[in-house]
């Protein structure tokens, strides 16, 4: 019986790509908290999931059968933050709320990390035998 990593996963390895590209996100507003005219980001899972979606091509073994459309290059699902108290010079970014947000996607990170360590755990066991 073959394994299913898709299955195995459960998910977990897709949430550790979107927390990380998040952190990145967040980060990049944080470097840019005084940058004028900067705009504040953030993405979604909603939204990766969205993007990811329509970038998916129709499979067919026949020209006759309709094809899919090519996917545009957006911004990988960034989304612009609207921004409680924008600075005099443009700025959107609210460094507080930016710092609590990139703790709070660290931690669910550190748990998405957990999660998807004791399903490789689970895995290497029942391989083993152990």
């Amino acid at each position: 019986m073959a394994i299913s990593f898709n299955q195995a996963f459960a998910g977990h390895d897709k949430m550790l790509e979107f927390r990380s590209a998040r952190a990145s996100v967040l980060a990049n507003n944080i470097a840019n908290a005084d940058t004028p005219n900067y705009k504040a980001r953030d993405i979604t899972f909603g939204s990766m999931f969205n993007e990811a979606k329509s970038k998916l091509r129709l499979a067919s073994d026949n020209d006759r059968h309709i094809q899919g459309g090519s996917a545009a290059d957006d911004d990988s699902g960034l989304l612009f933050r609207n921004p409680s108290q924008p600075s005099l010079d443009g700025n959107t970014v609210d460094m507080q709320r930016e710092q609590a947000e990139y703790a709070q996607n660290s931690m669910q990170f550190d748990t998405s990390f957990m999660f998807l360590d004791r399903k490789i755990s689970g895995l290497k066991k029942a391989l083993t035998g152990n």
